[in-house]
């Protein structure tokens, strides 16, 4: 029987829409090759701009559709002239996190040998793990609730049981599905400041609870500002880090630069009922309309979707699908053929996102 999945799909602002076509063309292509499943996308407006035309940024109706889909796929939203009348950012996504109760950040760091990095090439280690970040809280849960006088500036930070419990688990969930598909070794690292603040002796306390509970695996802790230090000696080292939300959202754009931009960079917000699947980078305007954003990371966030809702639904066609997408980005990206010019190539983007799928096509052709 066809698995039908309901895909929400936020195209948002700037060179959102630009990307997320040829993404959601390329899931098509994939689903047509298929009778295991399929999709129905079910665009939803929000964003700076549907704000600016109408004074919503997230309408009621978006998010009951989000609420009712099997997953959501998300370009980019905001613009940096189109604000909220206290100059505060309209950034949905965000919203989205608090109100879907989307706990779970998953920010994957992936880097061959020969693809382009910061790093030096010669003799490095393949790299892939992937940073959870804890979504709504942290020192992101008072957003726009700060206190500021003429002399001080308070912002409140917070950690609650029942959330960390739930990230954990899910963290030591994602170690043993990387270890039983070879992509990790079911270690889990707990980033934290431990040593200082008592919020994060917390923390490490509930994760030490958690990790008791799964022999199979092993765990280990380390400080953020040691962790920033061995994400860039020894990245290859790290299997799953889990943290709270400031630290990684940090340590996310650290991976991001290990890969050579966040234009590789994918992601995932995920909770108990709904799942969010973006890219790392924002909206753009300035190459908006151009055609020469790159999708690479939209496609791989794509990648994320279709792993994801293989496991939910049980369909390993999906899983099998979302890990050759992710092999033929890294092909693309490796080759250094059909790269857009904020990789150092002159392709456009419709030209990257047919690269991936003719990658994609060469690899089953092989198999």
């Amino acid at each position: 029987m066809t698995k039908i999945c309901n895909i929400a799909v936020f195209e948002g602002d700037g060179i959102g829409p630009e990307i997320m076509a040829p993404t959601l063309g390329i899931l098509r292509q994939l689903a047509d090759r298929t009778d295991a499943y399929g999709f129905r996308f079910l665009p939803v407006p929000a964003g700076a701009a549907h704000y600016a035309r109408t004074g919503e940024s997230l309408p009621a109706a978006s998010l009951e559709t989000a609420r009712g889909a099997d997953a959501i796929l998300l370009a980019a939203m905001g613009l940096p002239d189109v604000r909220y009348p206290d100059g505060t950012e309209i950034i949905p996504q965000i919203e989205l996190r608090i109100a879907l109760n989307l706990y779970a950040g998953l920010r994957p760091v992936k880097l061959s040998p020969t693809q382009f990095s910061p790093l030096a090439r010669e003799g490095r280690k393949p790299v892939d793990f992937v940073l959870i970040r804890e979504s709504t809280e942290g020192l992101f849960h008072n957003l726009g609730g700060g206190v500021v006088t003429e002399n001080e500036a308070r912002e409140t930070l917070l950690i609650t049981r029942a959330v960390s419990e739930k990230l954990f688990a899910y963290a030591f969930r994602l170690a043993r599905q990387r270890r039983d598909s070879g992509r990790g070794r079911g270690h889990v690292t707990c980033v934290d400041k431990a040593n200082v603040f008592k919020a994060f002796a917390f923390f490490r306390s509930i994760f030490d609870a958690e990790a008791a509970k799964h022999p199979d695996l092993t765990a280990d802790h380390a400080y953020v500002d040691a962790t920033a230090l061995w994400m860039v000696q020894k990245p290859h080292v790290f299997d799953v880090m889990v943290t709270e939300n400031m630290f990684g959202d940090i340590l996310s754009d650290l991976g991001a630069g290990l890969m050579g931009g966040l234009g590789l960079a994918p992601s995932a917000d995920i909770g108990d009922d709904a799942a969010v699947f973006q890219p790392c980078h924002g909206t753009a305007p300035d190459i908006a309309g151009k055609g020469i954003a790159n999708p690479l990371a939209m496609i791989l966030s794509a990648a994320m979707m279709l792993d994801w809702l293989g496991h939910e639904h049980g369909v390993p066609e999906m899983i099998a699908d979302g890990a050759a997408l992710d092999v033929a980005v890294d092909r693309v990206v490796s080759s250094g053929r059909g790269l857009t010019p904020d990789l150092g190539g002159t392709a456009d983007t419709n030209v990257a996102a047919a690269r991936v799928m003719e990658e994609y096509l060469s690899a089953m052709a092989a198999a």
